[in-house]
């Protein structure tokens, strides 16, 4: 099916009569078009989470909803949706996603209603994990590994020890998660498993350049480290060989595709004598005698081992460099039509009570408490209290309101029929919207005019 379904439009116009602008940007990103979310929208959203008078996790959770739906195309995009926001947005919203109990639970997730259904499917799986993991790496390490600074002055470069040890097997974890996503070229044949094939591209790059510094920093410490030590530094690297053939295989992929326009990093691996060096210093520890080597030597594969691994880490800074000027055209327009972009979805005010305040993330600040009497789709429940006013109506005003009140009841018999949420009175909708919203409100319904005459 192309384009926007009548369930995609229907949902976007209640947003809209709501004021809900986060709800409809969400709603409109997740649309069951099988294609990529739309730019507009996703821009949108980042710019969302850099607003403090903005709720992170009515933002957060909105997508979450979204999650449950039974169609895959649905479902992949809110996963697409909230990884770009992970990528994009501010830091507040990963900091909301890692302090959640749980984030996707889609282990169990198929859609039986296509074949298409079933084989993607799998890979909303796998996405789903690898984006709970990311969300876990931040929860452990209180740091977006892709994110993070590289270089000799890197964060990788300087950690002490310890903490090294401890972090460079979380982030294994995550890219053992990205690399399980493991599609085929032929695999590969929709716009929407390719933008998530995109965005898991440029974590991969970014996660082993963050993994290459940090196990180039253990190799320069492991002849200085305890026993103890060496024995964890020594499976963390041959894990890091094991996965530098695997993401070997994922780049490959990423070139018959095009993603990379034929420009893969060059993955250099150390000399295997520095294996044998690393497992040689640990027996020596432990008192088993294997052949000795001299400290000379010892030095010479060491000094080759990290030029080697210092390579790789260039070439891969080379890669995320291209992706990212690639990408900067496309931002720089973005901050261009930024006022065009805002004027897209209609936000009645962004400091006003349809917007909460997050205190964790945010200064302390005065914050206001939003009523909770609103039902899953931004309106008013059935049985919330409405205050009456008496106006004195033009005869004008008074025409609109019967147009208004003969649309809702159409409009409510249709959504009734797909939805089965509680109705809106006549009476509701005419006397807490202003006379601009009611015509917003009219202009809305006019859109679906041609589907709702038949009813």
């Amino acid at each position: 099916m192309s384009g926007q379904s009548l369930t995609d439009r229907i949902a976007a116009a209640q947003h809209s009569m709501t004021g809900s602008a986060i709800s409809k940007a969400v709603c409109k990103a997740t649309t069951h078009e099988v294609s990529g979310p739309k730019k507009k929208h996703l821009d949108y959203l980042i710019h969302c989470t850099n607003e403090l008078n903005v709720s992170i996790p009515h933002l957060a959770d909105t997508l979450l909803e979204r999650t449950a739906s039974n169609s895959w195309i649905v479902v992949f995009k809110a996963l697409i949706t909230t990884h770009h926001l992970m990528m994009y947005g501010n830091e507040r919203l990963m900091q909301y996603l890692a302090s959640r109990n749980t984030l996707f639970n889609l282990n169990n997730f198929l859609d039986k209603a296509a074949l298409q259904g079933y084989n993607m499917s799998t890979f909303i799986r796998r996405y789903s994990r690898y984006l709970n993991e990311k969300a876990m790496s931040y929860r452990l390490a209180a740091v977006d590994f892709t994110k993070m600074k590289r270089g000799a002055d890197g964060v990788m470069r300087t950690m002490n020890t310890e903490k090294l040890i401890k972090t460079l097997p979380i982030i294994q974890n995550q890219l053992d998660a990205l690399l399980d996503f493991q599609p085929n070229s032929n695999e590969l044949t929709n716009g929407v498993i390719n933008t998530a094939f995109m965005l898991l591209f440029k974590d991969s790059i970014r996660l082993f350049a963050a993994y290459n510094e940090g196990v180039i920093n253990m190799l320069e410490k492991y002849f200085d480290m305890k026993k103890n030590q060496c024995k964890e530094a020594l499976e963390i690297y041959k894990t890091f060989l094991n996965r530098m053939t695997k993401l070997s295989e994922f780049l490959k992929v990423a070139e018959r595709v095009g993603i990379d326009q034929g420009d893969s990093p060059d993955l250099t691996q150390a000399p295997s004598s520095l294996l044998e060096a690393l497992e040689q210093h640990l027996a020596s520890l432990e008192g088993r005698k294997l052949k000795d080597l001299s400290t000379a030597s010892r030095s010479s594969t060491l000094s080759s081992a990290v030029s080697s691994l210092s390579s790789t880490g260039i070439s891969l800074s080379r890669m995320d460099d291209k992706t990212e000027d690639n990408r900067l055209p496309q931002h720089k327009a973005r901050h261009l039509r930024e006022k065009d972009t805002l004027k897209f979805i209609y936000v009645p005010n962004l400091t006003s009570e349809l917007f909460t305040l997050q205190p964790n993330f945010t200064p302390i600040q005065t914050t206001h408490t939003v009523p909770n009497n609103n039902n899953a789709w931004g309106g008013r429940t059935a049985n919330t209290h409405t205050h009456t006013h008496t106006h004195t109506h033009t005869h004008t005003h008074t025409h609109t309101h019967t147009h208004i009140h003969a649309i809702m009841q159409t409009y409510n018999k249709v959504l009734c029929s797909h939805t089965h949420k509680p109705t809106h009175t006549a009476q509701s909708w005419t006397h807490c919207h202003s006379k601009v919203q009611l015509l917003r409100a009219f202009e809305s319904f006019a859109i679906f005019s041609p589907f709702l005459l038949p009813w």
